[in-house]
């Protein structure tokens, strides 16, 4: 382990991580590695989302893994991140859409959890039994719950990890009994499982697994709660009573966009991210099994698992978000490479009415976050046309007749997913990252 800084260790070629964050994403507390550029990074993750939510002495809402300093990474560069591998380990979990009991925290639940019997922030907790009102603070020994499941449900998952099955209520506290085992918690996760709460509102439902990870990205640079780098979440910090508000502009300009909860963020697909702080800061978390665009119940299958990470520096990278190269069957139908008869048939029109040339495209997907929907699409036009040098105008046409708007989470995260001019892509590093991913 080392500071920001690294000193003088040497490059490993990979850095396997079993240490988390007590949800804060802090750019000078100690980084892990470094690993050089280039190398891999392999974690095993604790789940995301309603574990940390009911453990009030997490300040971030998740727990995500202690950053990785990658070799050669400065400020202005970028971080390509090849997902090589990501894989369930939990046996079940449980989730639900949720509410927030009054007098619970100082502000935001995810943040600033509070006891309001003896009025301790962040305080210390122990499980007591199961359900609801099983998790006590250490202080009085009342129940602390700063999240209640209004309605939910405990699913297992089969053997091979393809499918799983939500559970009637005896089955659902048989798992609570024993959270740590079917959550599969990671030895160092301080979480309490959601298993615990033991949820069982719509047994007997069969569920499709397509594992991804929410949380996927780099360091902000000033501390930020982990499940707030982004610009959804992150509004919340804006003006809080608690330790870690922010100015709008200071969310603008040091969070990451690390919280995605975008589907396709899954094995095999690319991600770029951009560098904040020196050694960027690799970090994951919040392993889903599955989830639908927009994540519309505010929460899905939080599991444990394992991840397999290729990290590579892109010098002088333009953007101060993330770009995703999702898989082919990921990418929407117009946004997807042409085939040679379409491109047999694009050069008879081109003949046909005088065209010199076709430009060669490729799909990109540009990230765009805010408070809102609309306000994350206006975000990831505008990175997308700096990303290429072009107007927001030509922006929106690319992504009307050769793209897409895909929405990653309500209430905003949002994916510019567009065929763009493979030249553009060439002049900030990123041409060779899609002829890779797509055969080109």
């Amino acid at each position: 382990m080392a500071d920001g800084s690294q000193g003088n260790l040497k490059a490993q070629r990979s850095v396997v991580v079993q240490t988390f964050t007590n949800g804060i994403l802090d750019p000078g507390a100690p980084m892990l590695g470094p690993v050089e550029n280039g190398g891999t990074v392999i974690a095993n993750t604790a789940p995301g989302c309603w574990g940390p939510m009911i453990t009030p002495s997490l300040r971030g809402g998740h727990e995500v893994t202690q950053p990785v300093f990658v070799e050669g990474a400065e400020p202005g560069d970028g971080v390509a991140i090849r997902i090589r591998d990501i894989t369930v380990t939990s046996i079940a979990t449980a989730s639900g859409h949720d509410s927030s009991p009054e007098g619970f925290c100082l502000g935001d639940p995810y943040v600033a959890a509070r006891c309001p019997s003896c009025d301790t922030v962040w305080p210390e907790t122990h499980v007591e039994g199961i359900g609801g009102d099983a998790v006590k603070c250490d202080v009085c020994g009342n129940t602390v719950k700063p999240f209640e499941v209004v309605h939910g449900y405990t699913v297992t998952f089969d053997d091979t990890r393809t499918v799983g099955l939500t559970v009637p209520k005896a089955a659902a506290e048989t798992m609570a009994r024993d959270a740590a085992h079917y959550s599969a918690l990671p030895d160092a996760s301080r979480q309490h499982s959601i298993l615990t709460y033991a949820p069982s509102d719509m047994p007997g439902t069969l569920i499709r697994m397509r594992p991804f990870m929410g949380q996927l990205g780099t360091c902000p640079s000033m501390p930020i709660p982990d499940s707030h780098n982004a610009g959804d979440f992150g509004a919340f910090l804006v003006g809080a009573p608690h330790d870690y508000a922010l100015t709008e502009e200071q969310l603008a300009e040091h969070r990451t966009d690390g919280h995605l909860d975008i589907d396709a963020v899954r094995a095999g697909a690319i991600l770029v991210a951009p560098v904040k702080v020196p050694g960027a800061g690799v970090y994951m978390g919040d392993m889903h099994a599955g989830q639908g665009d927009g994540e519309i119940a505010g929460h899905t299958m939080d599991v444990s698992g394992s991840v397999t990470l290729q990290v590579e520096v892109v010098k002088g990278y333009p953007l101060d978000g993330p770009v995703l190269f999702p898989l082919v069957e990921d990418l929407p139908p117009l946004a997807r490479p042409f085939s040679d008869a379409e491109k047999a048939k694009g050069q008879r029109l081109a003949a046909k009415w005088g065209v010199d040339e076709i430009e060669p495209l490729a799909p990109i997907s540009v990230i765009g976050t805010a408070a809102n929907l609309n306000d994350a699409i206006e975000n990831g036009l505008a990175r997308a046309a700096k990303l290429l040098d072009v107007t927001v105008a030509e922006i929106r046409n690319r992504a009307t007749v050769n793209g897409a708007i895909e929405i990653g989470r309500a209430p905003g995260v949002i994916q510019v997913t567009f065929l763009a001019p493979l030249a553009k892509l060439d002049a900030v590093g990123l041409g060779d990252y899609a002829r890779e991913q797509y055969d080109l």
